[in-house]
């Protein structure tokens, strides 16, 4: 079984905002192949899905952002799922806005729910799938921005980005994270 987690903040003041980029591609992709209707289980919202023949959890965990890892340890454990066969879904502020980044393993760049996945994980070789976001405007602060809304501009971008983030998702299920990193890293 393949997990896949989306990572953001529950709730609805932060539902449209940046950080909950990891939420928004799995809402996606949950439209396109989940089965039934979310659960409460890892301190998280999960939902069953089938991509490509392959079983697929999909994950959004409820402990904020900044205790991510909580979640996905619990998951992974119970299901015995290697390391190579998480996915973790995130934003990414070095990123410009909509460009994807599908990387097998490496640091978390100062994103703070990838980097806790990492430490209750005990290892940096999580695959992973970054959405940029792109950089605060001026002198904003950086926790200001990735809580703020999405611009009109992004808004409407962001219908694209997220399809192929989604498309991404089942490339990596399907044909591995060398095939999804070929054909949509930007």
């Amino acid at each position: 079984m393949k997990l896949i987690v989306g990572l953001g903040n529950p709730g609805k003041t932060y539902q449209a905002t940046r950080h909950n980029i990891g939420y928004l591609v799995l809402s996606e992709l949950a439209n396109r192949h989940a089965v039934g209707r979310p659960k409460s289980r890892f301190h998280a919202d999960v939902l069953d899905a089938g991509i490509g023949g392959q079983n697929v959890l999909m994950l959004c965990p409820t402990t904020y952002m900044n205790r991510s890892g909580l979640s996905v340890q619990e998951a992974s454990r119970f299901y015995k799922t290697p390391l190579e066969d998480i996915l973790v879904v995130c934003d990414d502020l070095n990123l410009p806005f909509g460009r994807l980044r599908v990387r097998p393993e490496g640091s978390a760049g100062g994103q703070k729910g990838l980097a806790d996945v990492i430490r209750m994980l005990a290892s940096d070789k999580v695959p992973r799938l970054r959405y940029g976001i792109g950089s605060p405007p001026g002198n904003m602060d950086a926790a200001d921005y990735v809580l703020a809304s999405f611009t009109e501009p992004e808004k409407k971008e962001l219908q694209f980005g997220l399809k192929a983030a989604a498309d991404a998702i089942a490339c990596w299920v399907t044909d591995g994270i060398d095939r999804a990193m070929n054909k949509y890293n930007g």
